[in-house]
């Protein structure tokens, strides 16, 4: 779990402290910048720094000491992806026609046993889950986020957030011993 700071530092920032800012800056971007990086994000850092503009600019509203400038951060976080993901679906993607990627080709049996041999990386396991399981793993798991954390950031109450990470993870256990059924 990342280093919590103390609450003073929040009240430092709030009272215009460069330091408290820094310091809040350096504890939480690492946490934000992977979340971001693991749902998929673009631009992950440049991401990550609008975050931190935007917590900055509305530290004076946050209350709860750490752990509520934890969430609002992650909140603001989870707000800027949801943003792309609105702006992707607007915009659709255009790509020059490349024969390699084609995917109306069937792969050779050679490529086909090298992939089910292969290993595969949690991430590409948690993109197999539906949205909300995935997202509630990455903010549990990557971020260390509480149920109640999570809970409030999705918008869901703290029970439907752990039956959806009771679901995700009985779903990323049938995957992997599936995936072990077959090699």
């Amino acid at each position: 779990m990342p280093q919590a700071l103390p609450d003073d530092v929040l009240s430092a920032a709030q009272s215009g402290d460069a330091e408290a800012f820094s310091q809040i800056y350096y504890t939480l971007a690492p946490g934000v910048s992977g979340y971001l990086k693991a749902r998929g994000m673009e631009d992950a850092e440049g991401s990550a720094q609008e975050v931190f503009l935007t917590v900055f600019s509305r530290i004076g509203t946050v209350r709860g000491g750490y752990q509520g400038l934890r969430t609002f951060a992650f909140s603001v976080a989870h707000a800027r992806y949801v943003d792309e993901v609105r702006k992707r679906a607007r915009q659709p993607y255009v790509s020059e026609y490349d024969p390699e990627t084609d995917a109306r080709t069937s792969d050779s049996a050679e490529t086909v046993a090298l992939e089910v041999l292969g290993g595969s990386t949690v991430e590409e396991k948690l993109r197999e889950l539906p949205p909300d399981q995935h997202e509630v793993l990455l903010l549990r798991i990557v971020a260390d986020l509480s149920l109640e954390q999570v809970a409030e950031i999705m918008g869901k109450s703290t029970g439907s957030i752990k039956q959806l990470q009771r679901r995700g993870l009985l779903k990323l256990k049938t995957l992997v011993e599936r995936k072990e059924a077959l090699v």
